[in-house]
């Protein structure tokens, strides 16, 4: 909200279906403008279809409009051209948009870089979560205090907020987009369905590729799925059975990747490469959805990588214990997991999966949503 009333000119939220782009611009216009300032409408909407988004704002300046609101930008062919032209031509018109996590403004050739601020809009945190669905507010912490303190920080949340523990185990599930609070029963349809959306809508206009390959990345999700386990990739292998060069299905996980359902994760390496080691869904509500979908029961072995990886931002699977974030190494388990693969790492640490800890060095899972 700070960037959409900041004085740029130009900015455009990102972010995957679901995470409440939509309901952010409303919220914007409702709260800090007179409904004769702007005008606000989608990219696919059947009323612009024979107009340009340049045509519209030049109508709107001429009524002395203020603020030009697009929603899914993503949807018109020609978005970046066209925002280019409108920044340029009028500059007291203020535009603010949204649009598929895929769209990498950055690298456009209509060098919108220097012109737009854009802003990443994740799904929902655990403390997130809690806020909207308990209204309790726990401020955030720094992962230093909770590889130190973890035993305090656990006990004393646990004991003061009893239904904490039973709020994660439903967070995995339907916590991690806002909609969660309309109807919980029809939670993993509709996600279920904004998936479909990505993968036969967003992926192909986004990238510029045929409709007809939507196929390959469905197949891959089901490989995905069918795994249980954290996916291991054989790149060779894999684009043989798909028909596909091994160039171009790097290219499909990095689509699914930059759609936010899939997580890749390389290996720690000095070495750059761009296969990654394993693939986990970018989070549990996802897994759960497709699993669902597939009738497959969710491994919690797996339910746990998902959710820990998807606390981080920079994150490798190692070959002492499970991850390694910065100088840390981190063994996954159940309350029951004992030191023993990340023995002698100076840094090691057990995420597991209780409500909270008294021994030094494990850590409650659920803490590393409170980041």
């Amino acid at each position: 909200m700070k960037k959409l009333l900041s004085p740029n000119r130009l900015v455009g939220i990102m972010g995957q279906r679901g995470v409440g782009k939509t309901t952010l611009l409303l919220q914007y216009l409702k709260s800090n403008l007179k409904v004769t300032e702007y005008i606000y409408f989608s990219a696919d909407d059947i009323y612009i279809a024979d107009s340009t988004l340049y045509d519209i704002a030049d109508t709107f300046v001429k009524l002395n409009g203020r603020v030009l609101v697009i929603d899914e930008i993503h949807k018109y062919n020609n978005w970046a051209q066209e925002l280019k032209n409108i920044y340029d031509g009028f500059p007291s018109l203020m535009v603010r948009f949204s649009g598929s996590s895929m769209l990498r403004i950055l690298h456009e050739t209509h060098d919108l870089s220097r012109r737009c601020v854009t802003v990443p809009m994740e799904t929902l945190g655990f403390n997130e979560y809690l806020e909207l669905f308990r209204g309790i507010f726990i401020s955030p912490f720094k992962l230093e205090e909770i590889t130190t303190r973890a035993s305090e920080i656990s006990m004393d949340l646990a004991l003061s907020h009893p239904n904490l523990y039973s709020d994660f185990k439903d967070y995995l599930k339907f916590g991690a987009y806002p909609f969660f609070m309309e109807d919980r029963d029809e939670f993993k349809n509709k996600l279920y369905n904004a998936l479909q959306k990505i993968i036969n809508e967003d992926i192909p206009s986004c990238n510029r590729i045929p409709y007809t390959q939507t196929a390959i990345f469905k197949q891959l999700i089901a490989r995905l799925i069918e795994s249980r386990v954290p996916y291991k990739v054989n790149a060779a292998k894999l684009s043989k059975e798909l028909g596909i060069t091994n160039p171009t299905l790097l290219s499909y996980m990095e689509m699914l990747k930059d759609s936010k359902i899939f997580r890749p994760i390389k290996k720690f390496s000095t070495r750059v490469s761009r296969k990654p080691e394993k693939i986990l869904f970018d989070n549990t509500n996802i897994l759960h959805a497709y699993a669902d979908d597939f009738g497959i029961e969710v491994n919690r072995g797996t339910e746990r990588e998902t959710f820990f990886a998807g606390c981080f931002s920079k994150i490798f699977y190692s070959d002492i214990g499970d991850f390694k974030v910065g100088d840390m190494v981190f063994e996954i388990g159940g309350k029951n997991k004992t030191f023993g693969q990340i023995k002698g790492a100076p840094k090691g640490y057990l995420a597991i999966d209780t409500d909270y800890t008294t021994e030094p060095g494990k850590i409650p899972i659920w803490l590393f949503g409170m980041m």
